[in-house]
């Protein structure tokens, strides 16, 4: 790492040159080759995916994206002359827009059934020649313009489906502006230079920048989900922001012990640089997690977002040192170089106040103790470990409580904003025809003999008697007659149980009766079946997902920290903060705790994928607060052999850049929240929660607390298993310390150690020891 950023700063301009290019090349090359992502979730080998396919292939004129247009009047009727003349006009105009096939009607004798019983809403099927990934956001405006241009005084005209929501999709812009300006704000205020504040966030946003071109042209290779490009920026940009600032600090401190601009450089990413690496790492591997449960809608996310965190990563260890380079001992505010340049803030004086005070020199002598509000803050945390360790557990355990009724499911346009047009022309549609019409079941039947054709032929009268079943339709067979379609309209809406519960019924207990004795074979398809389907692969493959990813969490900081206590109590932490953010996405999502208010839309399941997405990225997220604060633990208790001691040091060093990280972190997530789109509002809200307990209430607080309460045992190991670890070299921290004049005795190993924590003894022979003192 020192070579690399010895070679970045001698090279500054060109590194800079470098970055800017492949930024501004990407972004060319992206506009020109268009976006390529994927809103079809589906599930492979599942009943409702062959569903698909079989419908597909028997019927591809229906392959299409289906639009639909709702016109609602509380005056007349829908069949009244003026209404009628308005509304058939719209749908001549709408059958000539370009990539339109074909207009359903209610007026005609094909669009029997498309008014309601009281004749006050009706509805036109618009069939699009493509599937809604295909169409563009243009063509699919001008549908919505036609439409619109019909609605007058006392007729009110919206529109519903696929292409339709992807025209109401808001643009992530304002997310990132009110993020990126609260994290200047915040940054501002922790270094106290415009520069220094700067440089956090150009390397963030030129790492994700670079990182989302690179996703819009991954998406012409994979299959990538149409909301990967929002999740990467989200999490590239809280994780690059706080790298940045990680490695900012450390140069900073550099800078004020006298150091040249380029040695402080140099030493910050020899140190803090390497746990960086080593936390972006964590964080990929994680997210790649994702590839175990082989589903190619996930696939692309993992791929997507291990890019954006890959480069934000390089960014902070080749952009930023350039950049500092650049700017020099403006990283430092006016004050704090008018300190260093009348000789203030050297070390050499500190140094020699703490070899006084303790009476030892060299080696030995401890740094200067910390003092101000974190150093209060830790000594409290000491005095009261039960206490606060108990009621930071309590905190836990509330907020996860909603978790366990956390319900996977459809989350369709009828959970979308009260005052977007798909809402409305849902809501139209479920009081005129019945909630169920908004998510039909497709019943896709397979008839290879004659006594297939009659078991399908009564298949819908049995239909027709089940509980739970409004209406039925078909079946219609396609030109071979050897694929035939029922269409059963639940009386429950898409995202409700009583509607999955149906799908369960139909598939075990109505489908099997009618197929008994004969070749028949149905498959249960449509839009709740296809989610049901998901979640079960998700929840199937959950457990051991979550052991891969933990495992692999524990194993690492196992080799990092030379300890059984130390990951053992990380992967409790990291499943209590899984945990409670699930319950905090559960209450407003699920729930609908101030959803509406929020403009998210009414309450409703979960979406199937948001687990299997969320515990990677958190995972690896409170890896990075997890080294960061056990590696000054570790250093401490390493050098003293206190316990007590190392664990309050180690909180009061780390704590202030912590929260100041966390705090950078979550404000970025929260503002994706102003997207309106409840996926990545989903995230955001969940990644926000799970930052915000994982640094405020877990890292400085519940942690702590169980390290005072374990003492020594937190580092113990047995002695067969350190002499078969690896060494693992998370950070080496070059020695600065100024020489001694004389030399003189050390104390004796453990003088500094409290009773009964003797200081550990050094094993003999050449070792690489882990030290992290991360500003």
């Amino acid at each position: 790492m020192a070579v690399l950023a010895r070679w970045c700063l001698s090279r500054r301009l060109t590194v800079v040159l470098l970055w800017l290019t492949a930024l501004v090349g990407l972004t060319v090359a992206a506009s020109v080759a268009g976006s390529a992502y994927s809103q079809q979730y589906d599930a492979p080998n599942t009943e409702s995916s062959h569903a698909a396919t079989l419908l597909r292939e028997a019927f591809p004129g229906q392959a299409g994206d289906s639009d639909t247009i709702v016109w609602h009047t509380d005056h007349g009727t829908v069949r009244a002359g003026d209404v009628e003349q308005t509304m058939t006009k719209v749908l001549d105009q709408a059958r000539s827009l370009p990539g339109v096939t074909s207009v359903t009607s209610p007026y005609g004798s094909s669009g029997a059934g498309q008014i309601s019983r009281d004749a006050h809403t009706a509805y036109a099927a618009v069939d699009y020649g493509k599937d809604a990934d295909s169409i563009s956001r243009a063509q699919a405006q001008a549908l919505v313009d036609t439409a619109k241009a019909g609605q007058g005084p006392g007729l009110e005209v919206e529109l519903g489906g696929q292409a339709i929501g992807n025209t109401e999709a808001a643009s992530a812009h304002l997310s990132e502006v009110v993020g990126v300006a609260v994290a200047a704000v915040v940054l501002l205020i922790a270094f106290g230079s415009f520069a220094a504040m700067l440089l956090p966030i150009a390397t963030a946003l030129v790492g994700c920048g670079t990182a989302y071109m690179g996703t819009v042209l991954l998406g012409h290779a994979m299959t990538v989900a149409d909301f990967a490009p929002m999740l990467g920026m989200l999490i590239g940009l809280g994780v690059g922001i706080d790298y940045a600032l990680f490695i900012v600090t450390r140069h900073r401190k550099g800078l004020k012990r006298g150091l040249p601009v380029a040695r402080a450089a140099e030493e910050a990413v020899a140190t803090t640089g390497k746990a960086v690496v080593f936390a972006g790492g964590t964080v990929c591997v994680a997210v790649l997690g994702m590839l175990l449960l082989r589903l190619n809608f996930l696939n692309g996310v993992a791929v997507a977002a291990s890019l954006t965190v890959l480069l934000t990563v390089a960014a902070s260890v080749t952009l930023l040192p350039a950049l500092l380079g650049l700017i020099g001992h403006r990283a430092l505010s006016r004050r704090e170089r008018r300190v260093l340049a009348h000789g203030g803030g050297c070390p050499a004086e500190q140094h020699r106040r703490a070899e006084e005070h303790t009476g030892c020199r060299g080696a030995d002598a401890p740094a200067a103790p910390p003092t101000g509000v974190a150093a209060r803050w830790s000594g409290f945390v000491a005095r009261h470990p039960r206490l606060l360790g108990a009621l930071a557990a309590a905190v836990m355990v509330v907020l996860a409580l909603p978790a366990f009724s956390l319900h996977l499911g459809t989350s369709d346009q009828g959970l979308d904003p009260s005052t977007s047009t798909t809402r409305k022309a849902y809501d139209l549609i479920a009081d005129g025809f019945g909630p169920g019409t908004n998510g039909p079941l497709t019943l896709v039947a397979t008839t290879d003999s004659a006594g297939a054709l009659v078991a399908l032929d009564h298949l819908p009268q049995t239909l027709r008697h089940t509980p739970g079943v409004s209406s039925v339709t078909g079946p219609d067979l396609d030109g071979a007659g050897r694929v035939g379609v029922i269409t059963v309209v639940p009386d429950s809406s898409p995202q409700s149980a009583a509607t999955s519960h149906l799908v369960d019924e139909l598939r075990h207990d109505v489908l099997p009766a009618a197929e008994k004795g004969t070749d028949l074979k149905v498959d249960v398809g449509g839009s709740t079946a296809s989610y049901d389907d998901f979640a079960a692969v998700v929840i199937g493959k959950l457990p051991l997902f979550v052991g891969c990813v933990v495992g692999l969490g524990c194993l690492l900081l196992l080799v990092a920290f030379r300890s059984l206590g130390v990951p053992l109590k990380a992967a409790v932490m990291n499943i209590a903060a899984v945990a409670s953010s699930f319950g905090v996405v559960t209450a407003i999502f699920q729930w609908g705790w101030g959803s509406e208010w929020l403009g998210l839309g009414r309450a409703g399941p979960i979406e199937p994928f948001l687990p299997v997405i969320l515990v990677p990225v958190l995972f690896g997220l409170s890896m990075d607060y997890q080294v960061f604060l056990v590696s000054r633990m570790y250093e401490e208790w390493r050098r003293t052999g206190n316990n007590r001691r190392a664990v309050r040091v180690g909180l009061a060093e780390t704590s202030r850049v912590i929260n100041s990280a966390a705090v950078i972190m979550v404000a970025v997530f929260l503002a994706f929240v102003l997207s309106g789109d409840r996926v990545i509002a989903m995230f955001g809200i969940g990644l926000a929660a799970a930052v915000a307990l994982d640094a405020f209430v877990l890292r400085t607080l519940l942690v702590p607390a169980l390290m005072h309460l374990l003492g020594p045992a937190n580092w113990w190991l047995p002695g067969w298993l350190e002499r078969r670890l690896p060494r693992l070299d998370i950070e080496t921290v070059p020695d600065t310390r100024p020489p001694v004049a004389a030399p003189t005795v050390p104390l004796p190993a453990g003088a500094l150690a409290a009773p009964g924590e003797p200081r550990p003894a050094e094993p003999s022979g050449s070792r690489v020891t882990v030290k992290a003192h991360v500003p």
